[in-house]
């Protein structure tokens, strides 16, 4: 093979990788709770109401032993983080069009929100 030709291949071969891996990148959402009794999902810094059906990747930074962050909705039920987890935990979501809720469980009376899909 001449070298053109390699370098074409190898030019050729990193483009599809890209593409491939740009293809399955999700819109991300920041979750946190803790360290006072707070419990926020964000899309952008902005508190979410309201997303499009979808797959989605959530991190959910948890900064107290004394909380968890629980999502529950069509065909969800995650409990991201445990009550006595802190720090940081990555999953990944599918949204069907509905209601979806989030709270921590041993505080469910304060610490709740939800967000619609569709």
């Amino acid at each position: 093979m001449t070298r053109m030709a390699f370098l074409a291949a190898t030019s050729l071969a990193a483009l599809a990788l890209a593409v491939q891996a740009g293809a399955m990148s999700h819109p991300k959402l920041q979750g946190d709770v803790g360290p006072g009794f707070t419990i926020h999902l964000k899309k952008n810094g902005a508190t979410v109401k309201q997303l499009a059906p979808g797959t989605y990747t959530i991190t959910v930074s948890d900064k107290s032993s004394i909380h968890n962050f629980h999502l529950t909705g069509p065909g969800v039920n995650k409990q991201i983080t445990s009550v006595s987890f802190t720090g940081s935990k990555t999953v990944t979501v599918t949204f069907k069009k509905g209601l979806y809720k989030y709270v921590c469980d041993p505080h469910v009376a304060t610490m709740k929100g939800s967000f619609k899909v569709g």
